[in-house]
Order: structure tokens, then sequence, then C-alpha cells
């Protein structure tokens, strides 16, 4: 299995050319998760924008150490905004508070502004953070981490299995959909187009039971008996412990910084 999920193209470093292997890819991987973990649960408690801001600054230093191509990076995360942006968008007519502008008849607060830039400046933080210290990991280095932080066997096989094989059922469907056009198929949007799309996503499952019993099977011929057998071994490292001490003196500055500054608030001093 690792000698396929290896491959660049599983990571999101797939198809650049510069250095693949920063700072991050040093760190002992399950603390880079633990680290992604903490930071998210930090930044999500995060209620300032200034603390926020900071959060994601932090974030950006994290996606400079990873080495990752920050422009297809930064993409990747444009597109996690897109689902978010309807909501966004929303929140300052549903919020109530000081107006800030009629529109239609709906009036927009500059409450519900603010919370839609907490929210945005939140996810961009977590989501970019995630990516740089967990999105650049090999699959089987992340399966083989989850496995050493004990997490569920079940659901590390799960995840295994699902990015070894994922590309194969991908393979499936292109030669499913090329063998349909070959014959003439052409989709609209009209009864038989819905019906062929049925029966394709029908043959993917059909066929993707029939591999999973011939893998299961082949597994069994070579002595699996419910464990996989990880050779990956992890040990911490004196730079482990220097970024485990940095992370935590990170998060203990932004809730200083939170606290700080909703404490400021609170007390009637206004910044802006």
């Amino acid at each position: 299995m690792a000698h396929v999920l290896t491959r660049p193209e599983t990571t999101l470093r797939a198809g650049t050319t510069g250095p693949d292997r920063g700072p991050l890819d040093r760190i002992d991987p399950r603390l880079r998760i633990c680290a992604a973990l903490g930071f998210g649960i930090v930044t999500v408690g995060l209620s300032t924008l200034p603390a926020l801001a900071a959060a994601l600054g932090l974030a950006l230093v994290l996606l400079r150490l990873s080495h990752l191509p920050p422009r297809r990076t930064l993409r990747r995360m444009a597109m996690m905004d897109g689902f978010i942006l309807f909501m966004l968008a929303l929140l300052p007519f549903t919020v109530p508070g000081e107006p800030m502008f009629t529109v239609f008849g709906l009036t927009a607060s500059w409450q519900g502004l603010l919370r839609a830039v907490e929210i945005g400046l939140t996810a961009n933080a977590v989501i970019l953070a995630l990516m740089s210290l967990v999105g650049a990991m090999e699959p089987v280095t992340l399966g083989h981490a989850l496995h050493r932080l004990r997490c569920p066997e079940t659901l590390v096989h799960l995840l295994m299995f699902t990015i070894r094989y994922i590309e194969v059922l991908r393979e499936e469907y292109l030669r499913l959909r090329a063998a349909m056009k070959v014959r003439g198929f052409r989709p609209g949007t009209n009864w038989h187009t819905y019906r062929s799309f049925g029966y394709l996503v029908g043959m993917m499952l059909v066929r993707a039971i029939e591999r999973s019993e011939r893998i299961l099977d082949a597994m069994k011929c070579r002595g699996f008996a419910g464990r996989i057998v990880l050779l990956q071994d992890f040990s911490l490292s004196r730079r482990d412990h220097v970024f485990a001490a940095l992370c935590a003196g990170a998060a203990l500055a932004l809730v200083g910084l939170d606290a700080g500054i909703g404490s400021g608030v609170g007390s009637g001093v206004t910044w802006r």
C-alpha cells in the first residue's frame, strides 16, 4: 500500500517543482497533528478581531515554514470560503444591532458585520494551519501517526484504504465514461441521461464491492488478521520539544491578547 500512497500527488505539494521539505517536515507527525488540533481549539475560542488577526498571521507563518506553494494553497482556501460566503453575507442582515444600511427593506447591522468578519478570520486561520501542519504530510505517515496517538484502528484502516483506492475508483469511473462515449452517449437534460448516470453509479458500486472482496481475499492469503503491521516508529527529539514549547507559547499569547482586549472593551476602552 505504501508504494502508492507515498507519491507526491497525494499531498498538497502535488505538481510543484520547488523544494519539497520545509522545517515543519522535520517535526514529529504526532506533534504536528496535536499542534493543529490545539491551534484550532484556541482559535475557535477567540472572540476579538486583533486576536483572530494574530491567529491568521500565525497560520501564514506556518504556511511559510511548510514550504507549500502559497498561491495554490490560498486558492484551495478560497474554495472553502466559497461555501461560507453566502452565510457571511447574510449575517449583517440577521444579527440585530446598530443599523449600518438598508437594502430592500432589510437592515444590516454593524454587529452582524463584525460577527461575519470574526467567523471568516476563524475559518481561514484554522484551515490554513491545518493545511500547513497536516496537509503536507504523506497519507501513510498520517495514518501511522494517528495509530500511535491511539486513534481507533478501524478509523485508521478506513483512512488508509480510502486514500489508497479512491484513485482506483476514479480510474474505473473514467473507463466507464469512456465506454459510454464510445457507444455514442452525449449527456443532456433528459430522462435518458439521468437513467444512464444512475446505471453508471450503480455499476461503480457493484465493481467497488467486487474489488473489495478480491482485495480482502488477497489480504487474507497474505496473513491479514484484522490488524495492519505498522513498521514506522516515531520519537521526540530536541527540535520537537522546542516546537511544542513555541506552540504552547503562541497559544498562551493568543489567549492573553484576547483576554486583555476583551477586558479593555468590557471596561469601556474602545479599539479600532
